[in-house]
């Protein structure tokens, strides 16, 4: 970035307080210094304590075709039909939607004025140290900023391997000789990972440009899909009565709990869906005004998951003939099944085929907003490798070192899929509960402990903002215990039925927690300064007067 001197070359102090930002550097009552003219929104970044090291390419648009290429819509709800038709039926699926929809707002809400305030790569792990009680930040963003790294990383193994195994089931539909072997579907996902990556280590502009086409792409195939389904229907009648998808009769319990608790199960296919909008926050330091653009992404996005997911869903619980059918085909690809049940074998190929175009559209974005987290992450020296992690390459100026990190792990943990179905069928309800217990934590911190410090952005909620974040954390507090159970009970629990988020999540939380304790604590401080600053808000001028008129030794800052 070309910046010119300041007048007289003097250097001057940033006073964050007159920005609108809450800044780790007011926390430690520091300011930054610069010695050269700044646009806005660098002069943000600074006051948070951040350079500016990547091209602000992105605009509004472009960063909110990010996060909506990875919320995809009809792909997303596609890959998780095994939760929400499978546990509660049509109706449970359409009530499912709007209920757990219309909070999922409110956690996004909140999550747009805490972006509004700290536009920063770091997101919610750098609002977490800031809005922490006093010496509790490092803790708060290690928690944070682990849960949040976990459900980056299962983002891009959960969508790759549901787009590897649809595109195999393809393949099987095709020929009907073909049989699927797990080694089939690992070898497509390394595939897909590889292809990914060479696309999302581009430079910003580029990535921007992929990314509206990846919206045009989700937004043309959900089109075709809530038309083609119904008009094209070969069953007859053609839909569903009204009374199987509107009323408590249409509700199928698919699981062995009671009924009421089947249906709050089946939100997890809402909240793995609407789980990629907080992309804006990681993308803010490559958004040009991003105190605005990004809290606007973020609501963008939340707000048309919401909208357009709803006749998704609705063409689903009015076409579906059997629901038995499609959850326990044995295709092992609920959406495949759903495709042939209600279009025939043709078109009903066809239409997954979109389908599968669209679904790598949502795994481009997710690789990139992983990269992102892992980058601001390892600039603080939070992940193990990170000094490699956090260059930027001085081609792309992007992050493509924690791009390929990224994908190292992803291919890693599709290993699980050699465990069973159920093992990698986990790491969909892991990235829910890992990225909603990252979303939640600042805004809590935000209501109590920092109840008086937060300085809200140009992007507020004003009055609301309180009750938005009780709703929110309420919430996500309820529904998280609810996403580890599994769907059978007694007898019929065994290592292939067991629901293992617990299980990985747990242990990577709890690994992170030990290391924090025995090591970590020592030299982890929270988001780590990387621009010149001085202490206690002396003017930097004065400070060099003094420096030169005694003898004394002067600390360094």
């Amino acid at each position: 970035m070309s910046v010119s001197s300041a007048p007289g070359g003097r250097r001057h102090t940033i006073d964050e307080s007159a920005l609108g930002v809450t800044s780790v550097l007011a926390k430690r009552n520091e300011h930054a210094v610069v010695d050269h003219e700044l646009d806005e929104d660098e002069k943000i970044l600074v006051a948070l304590g951040y350079k500016q090291e990547f091209k602000r390419d992105f605009s509004i648009w472009t960063c909110f075709s990010v996060s909506f290429s990875i919320l995809g819509i009809l792909p997303s709800i596609a890959s998780t039909l095994a939760y929400n038709l499978a546990y509660s039926g049509p109706a449970g699926s359409i009530w499912g939607w709007i209920v757990a929809s219309v909070l999922i707002q409110f956690v996004a809400l909140s999550m747009a004025e805490l972006c509004s305030s700290m536009p920063t790569a770091g997101g919610l792990y750098y609002a977490s140290a800031v809005l922490a009680p006093e010496g509790w930040g490092p803790f708060a963003a290690w928690v944070t900023g682990w849960s949040n790294f976990l459900g980056q990383l299962t983002g891009p193994v959960s969508v790759g391997y549901a787009l590897s195994y649809m595109i195999l089931t393809a393949a099987a539909i095709g020929n009907p000789d073909y049989v699927i072997q797990t080694w089939h579907i690992y070898l497509t996902l390394l595939l897909v990972l590889i292809v990914s990556g060479l696309i999302t280590m581009q430079s910003t502009k580029i990535i921007g440009y992929i990314n509206v086409v990846g919206v045009w792409v989700n937004l043309v195939a959900l089109i075709i899909f809530v038309i083609w389904m119904p008009v094209g229907s070969v069953n007859t009648p053609k839909t569903n009565p009204n009374w199987r998808v509107w009323t408590a009769a249409g509700i199928e319990n698919g699981t062995e709990w009671p009924t009421g608790f089947a249906f709050i199960m089946g939100f997890l296919s809402v909240i793995w869906t609407m789980s990629g909008y907080d992309a804006p926050f990681h993308l803010s330091e490559e958004c040009s005004n991003a105190n605005v653009a990004a809290p606007r992404a973020i609501v963008m996005t939340s707000q048309l998951g919401f909208y357009l997911g709803f006749p998704v869903i609705i063409a689903i619980a009015y076409t579906v003939t059997s629901v038995e059918d499609v959850v326990a085909s044995e295709l092992g690809q609920p959406f495949g099944a759903l495709c042939l049940q209600v279009l025939g074998t043709k078109a009903g190929l066809a239409m997954f085929a979109i389908n599968m175009v669209a679904q790598w559209a949502v795994e481009l974005g997710c690789i990139i907003a992983g990269s992102r987290v892992i980058y601001a992450y390892s600039r603080d020296d939070a992940l193990p490798g990170s000094r490699w992690w956090k260059q930027v390459n001085k081609h792309t100026m992007t992050p493509v070192n924690a791009l390929w990190f990224d994908l190292s792990i992803n291919a890693l943990l599709g290993l699980l899929m050699f465990a069973s179905p159920v093992a990698i069928g986990a790491v969909f309800s892991i990235g829910a509960i890992a990225q909603y217990t990252a979303f939640t934590i600042p805004i809590a911190l935000r209501l109590t402990a920092a109840s008086n410090k937060f300085r809200p952005g140009p992007w507020n909620l004003g009055r609301w903002s309180k009750p938005c974040g009780y709703i929110a954390c309420t919430w996500v507090v309820f529904i998280i215990p609810v996403l580890c159970f599994p769907s059978v009970k007694g007898g019929d629990l065994n290592d292939l039925t067991m629901n293992y988020t617990c299980l990985i999540y747990g242990g990577v939380m709890l690994f992170a927690l030990l290391w924090y304790a025995i090591d970590a604590r020592k030299w982890f401080k929270g988001p780590k300064i990387n621009v010149e600053h001085i202490i206690h808000g002396q003017d930097v001028d004065d400070r060099e007067d003094m420096v030169r008129n005694t003898t004394m030794p002067q600390k360094e800052y």
